[in-house]
């Protein structure tokens, strides 16, 4: 057990999904693994582990933000022995091209600041994808046929930004959208030497002012984890 994850030693998987959303970990457990049992439930911060095509699996929450994903990936991967963190969760859109229940593959994040910032003091680090997963997750995108989009994305510090000159380069220099945990994933896989990626669904788009409707954010989302999963046992 640690500060906040409840789990004992044996119970969190090698490949771990991480959700913002705790319920979103609860229904993506609950439809697509196996044998599916609940491992943590500190803060209600719900985490659980069962198996895909006979592969463990672990879906742990990881709450909103750099600094709360920080926490739950520090642990997973020091104390569990994490070896391959795939976010999967929604992002806004921010090019033209990427509409609404598209799915983003994220290869690089940027990003103002992250828990990470005082190890790098003046270097401005580029965290990026796992290679393996990354390709392993675009070959299961275009098998699937999903409408897919590979490339940098934005990860930001606050959800009610006010900096649309910062939006503006963002999509001036080619960023696809903007959710805000990815970079500190990347941060945290590389210091580790872990595998990570993030696999996000468009559920809005800061250009046209389109978004999901909450109740149908979940039932949008089954392609981006059956790409997760399929990426992360390829």
């Amino acid at each position: 057990m640690t500060v906040h994850i409840g789990a004992q030693k044996g119970d969190i998987a090698e490949t771990v999904l991480m959700p913002g959303d705790p319920y979103r970990a609860k229904w993506a457990a609950e439809t697509f693994l196996t044998d599916v049992r609940l491992v943590n439930e500190v803060r209600g911060m719900l985490g659980f582990t069962g198996t895909w095509n006979g592969h463990p699996v672990t879906i742990q929450g990881s709450g909103m933000g750099m600094p709360s994903l920080s926490i739950y990936a520090n642990e997973l991967i020091r104390d569990y022995g994490a070896k391959t963190l795939i976010r999967i969760g929604s992002c806004g859109g921010m090019q033209p091209h990427v509409g609404i229940r598209d799915v983003i593959i994220a290869m690089t994040a940027s990003t103002l600041s992250t828990p990470s910032r005082g190890i790098f003091k003046e270097l401005n680090f580029a965290p990026c994808a796992d290679w393996s997963l990354l390709r392993a997750a675009v070959a299961a995108a275009e098998e699937k046929g999903t409408k897919t989009h590979v490339g940098g994305i934005y990860s930001s510090d606050v959800f009610y930004d006010e900096r649309p000159d910062l939006n503006e380069q963002m999509t001036r220099h080619g960023i696809l959208g903007v959710e805000m945990e990815a970079a500190e994933l990347y941060n945290l896989a590389a210091r580790h030497s872990v595998r990570a990626l993030a696999v996000l669904t468009v559920s809005d788009h800061l250009q046209t002012g389109e978004a999901l409707p909450s109740e149908d954010r979940e039932r949008s989302f089954g392609d981006m984890v059956e790409i997760a999963l399929t990426a992360a046992f390829t």
